[in-house]
């Protein structure tokens, strides 16, 4: 799968243009967070090259790049994109363009706001994004508010230490789990890859 990507060079860049992102609480040192790839997302996109989609509707959640969104895209999944940062969605739609795919529906939505018009889905999927003491909260209700009676959530997580609070607060909603390790990541990755693939069904 021959995937094109436009990114930052690097997490030095900034320019918050009239301060819409300060405004929305996003500081100078998050802001490039957002627009380079970080090996959960790779594992995450490899995870999702040959993941069963037919039938599905799937929500990548803080997206940031888009990697995975992008390459179910190229699946011609039935996929939408969310993220809270304000430049993600002129990146987003770059990316399709030097693609060739179809558009990606996307939303810019923090996960406390209670109408974000999604809907709901079969698929839930995103990468590192358990890296504040509340975000455990907050995301799984997020999940919650756009799962289908029926559905899968899977993340990438890295090991930042918030797994095990992500995964009591899934299973008080109803959301078996499980986890593995992913496969052949030392193909593609760096350096060793020390986190894990987190799996919940409801």
């Amino acid at each position: 799968m021959d995937i094109h990507i436009r990114t930052l060079r690097d997490k030095q860049q900034y320019e918050d243009v009239g301060g819409v992102a300060e405004n929305l609480g996003i500081s100078s040192a998050t802001w490039p967070l957002f627009g380079v790839i970080w090996p959960s997302s790779e594992v995450l996109a490899h995870f999702m090259e040959d993941f069963e989609i037919e039938g599905k509707r799937i929500l990548e959640v803080g997206c940031g790049i888009a990697l995975t969104s992008l390459v179910l895209n190229h699946r011609h999944a039935d996929i939408t994109a969310t993220d809270y940062h304000p430049e993600v969605s002129d990146f987003l739609l770059e990316n399709v363009r030097i693609n060739k795919g179809r558009k990606i529906p996307f939303v810019r939505t923090g996960w406390e706001d209670n109408d974000t018009r999604l809907g709901s889905f079969d698929l839930i999927a995103g990468s590192d994004l358990l890296y504040e003491r509340d975000h455990a909260e907050l995301l799984s209700r997020f999940i919650d508010q756009h799962a289908k009676p029926h559905c899968e959530v899977i993340l990438v997580d890295p090991g930042r230490g918030e797994q095990g609070r992500f995964s009591k607060k899934m299973a008080l909603l109803g959301y078996s789990h499980s986890h593995s390790k992913p496969v052949n990541s030392e193909s593609y990755l760096k350096s060793p890859f020390r986190g894990k693939i987190l799996r919940y069904k409801r």
